[in-house]
């Protein structure tokens, strides 16, 4: 198997604290800065899989980056520098506690509560006479509260948010605006590619100096679902499933597998053949989402690797 990277616990100069998402670790510098490690875990129905997938956290990292670079015109990020392939640097910020979710088409999540009967999602109403996979009259925005390590992520109305003040009025107002922008450019530089940007989730901050930022990840498969382009209409025609990039096929494989991340379910074992078609995968998504050929980063010892590389940025 190839060297993976699955837990950090680095020291560098001026650390603050460490937090441990499923997938990153945030190391907070002097309380300016905060250097992001993308590990190679793999995180599904909010529980983290055993084994790490190879290239997973430089893949997810290079996508955001690039990301960033791509809408940075449209709304300011919190991203610095990279100072390493599995690493990004940039300003400390109080991140907000609401993901925010944004579906083009009625698929996922949104596909499971329509079949169960719901036409509401998260406060907003979905029309009646869908199929799934059909694209929505407009996106629609369905937030999510951040869970903890090991809770799962809660869909969240626009009222309740505000009710509860977890978001302010008026700072709620600028991450509906910027979602839906992101989302516009997203789905432009998909198309671009042969694919459709299907939903994707986007999470902001604010800086020190009060500006509200994008952090975090952003239209990596992760994050987001994309289908083929190619032949969507004619499979949605003939009722049959879409070719998709995302992360989805590894959920469908959990299915299949009798686990969904519920009370008494055991996370099936994944084979060393499983998980290398799983970073082909990865790689597949990479190189479709970006247009760029991946090159792999030297994993012979990634730990001293990154150390070294984010010893030097911060000298």
């Amino acid at each position: 198997m190839s060297n993976t990277i699955t837990d950090t616990n680095f020291k560098f100069p001026g650390q603050k604290s460490l937090y441990k998402g499923k997938v990153r670790a945030v190391y907070n510098i002097n309380d300016e800065e905060l250097v992001m490690v993308a590990t190679d875990r793999l995180s599904a129905f909010d529980v983290v899989m055993p084994k790490g997938i190879p290239y997973k956290g430089q893949i997810l990292n290079q996508i955001a980056t690039k990301m960033m670079a791509a809408t940075e015109d449209l709304v300011p990020n919190w991203l610095t520098a990279t100072p390493d392939p599995n690493v990004a640097v940039g300003h400390l910020c109080e991140p907000f506690k609401v993901e925010m979710v944004i579906r083009g088409y009625m698929s996922g999540h949104a596909a499971r509560e329509y079949k169960a009967g719901k036409r509401m999602l998260c406060g907003v109403p979905m029309p009646e006479g869908m199929k799934e996979n059909d694209a929505f009259p407009e996106p629609i925005i369905t937030p999510a509260t951040k869970a903890e390590m090991g809770d799962h992520d809660e869909d969240i109305s626009r009222e309740d948010i505000l009710a509860k003040g977890i978001v302010s009025e008026a700072d709620y107002i600028v991450l509906e605006d910027y979602t839906r922008k992101l989302f516009q450019r997203g789905t432009e530089i998909a198309a671009s590619r042969g694919l459709i940007l299907v939903d994707t989730k986007y999470e902001f901050g604010k800086t020190k100096d009060g500006q509200i930022v994008l952090i975090d990840e952003i239209h990596t498969p992760d994050s987001s679902r994309y289908f083929y382009a190619d032949g969507y209409q004619e499979r949605q025609d003939k009722g049959e499933t879409q070719k998709q990039l995302s992360k989805e096929f590894v959920r469908q494989w959990l299915i299949a597998n009798n686990f969904q991340g519920l009370e008494g379910q055991t996370v099936p074992v994944m084979s060393d053949e499983y998980i290398e078609s799983v970073s082909a995968r990865y790689i597949e998504l990479y190189e479709n989402i970006t247009g760029e050929t991946f090159v792999k980063a030297d994993v012979s010892n990634i730990q001293e690797r990154i150390e070294t590389n984010v010893l030097a940025y911060l000298k």
